[in-house]
């Protein structure tokens, strides 16, 4: 069929809004590139009346964050019997809270750092100090503490020294009620994307992120010029098979659909560890999963017209 009326939905509220509207005109571009029309829209007060009054073909959502990413806006989207690229409702429920996600690839064989995840009235009920000592001596050190929900690396932290932990859950906090304290894991990072091509999820070839300081935080990410970025990753042909199994295993396992991208560790015994999967991967001319479909000799407006041409089959 043809596409005759596409809506690319960016923007929202959450903390990541700039991110996502650049995302949304990436993707818009590259759709408008193939002559699809295309309509990017802002998640707003207006946008539900409009999809109902003219329903379009299917929906790209590249909303960032929350509602974005933790099934809300999916919801609502089949509330109105509109098709839409990417997983639905209850599997992004599922790999938004990623000590959830965690359990679930470890139960699929995948290795994943040891974690806690807890709230903040833990700390408030049972006493900082006391939680942050047993942390310390239960994970050892160095520490990762990140948001339980979240994206674009924002409230994260590596902590090296005892003294340092207070002030990261401190940042943790300031962008979600529940923080995630994991054993931090030295090696080179890398992210794998993983696209459904004729109904069978594909790995495109590992993006090696190599940061200013070692830190990928949010300036990193989306400051053209901040980061090194190897593609394929410097990896030995053994650990880049592992690594790209690694993310179809948890696109499969978390019942994800059409796209995803899959962070992990390549420790240096070349043994592959979950960090975190993104079910609305970015978008922007700095976003890893734009370079590995050009890497793999795609082209992303393509791509992204076959996704949507895909909610059709």
């Amino acid at each position: 069929m043809e596409l005759g009326h596409v809506v690319v939905l960016a923007g929202g509220l959450s903390y990541e809004r700039e991110v996502s509207l650049r995302s949304g005109r990436r993707v818009t571009d590259a759709l408008r590139a193939l002559d699809i029309p295309v309509e990017l829209r802002d998640a707003d007060a207006t946008l539900l009346d409009s999809l109902a009054d003219d329903p379009p073909d299917a929906v790209f959502p590249v909303l960032h964050g929350a509602a974005g990413e933790d099934g809300s806006i999916r919801d609502v989207l089949d509330l109105l019997d509109v098709r839409y690229v990417g997983a639905r409702a209850d599997a992004c429920r599922v790999a938004w809270d990623k000590p959830t996600a965690k359990s679930v690839v470890r139960q699929a064989g995948l290795h994943t750092p040891d974690s806690v995840a807890l709230p903040k009235e833990v700390f408030h009920d049972l006493g900082a100090a006391s939680v942050l000592d047993q942390i310390i001596r239960g994970l050892g050190l160095p520490l990762f503490v990140k948001p339980t929900r979240g994206g674009s690396a924002l409230g994260t932290s590596v902590v090296h020294e005892p003294s340092e932990l207070s002030a990261a859950m401190v940042g943790c906090f300031a962008y979600g009620d529940a923080a995630l304290v994991e054993r931090y894991v030295e090696g080179t990072e890398i992210a794998v994307s993983v696209i459904e091509r004729h109904g069978h999820p594909q790995a495109l070839p590992a993006v090696e992120i190599v940061a200013p300081g070692g830190r990928y935080d949010y300036t990193a990410r989306y400051d053209a010029g901040d980061t090194e970025f190897v593609t394929p990753a410097r990896l030995t042909p053994d650990a880049a098979d592992r690594a790209t199994a690694a993310a179809v295993t948890a696109h499969r396992a978390l019942g994800l659909r059409d796209l995803s991208r899959t962070d992990l560790i390549v420790d240096p015994d070349g043994e592959v560890h979950f960090l975190e999967v993104n079910v609305a991967p970015g978008m922007t001319e700095t976003s890893l999963l734009p370079r590995a479909v050009s890497v793999a000799g795609l082209d992303l407006g393509e791509v992204c017209r076959d996704l949507l041409l895909a909610q059709f089959a």
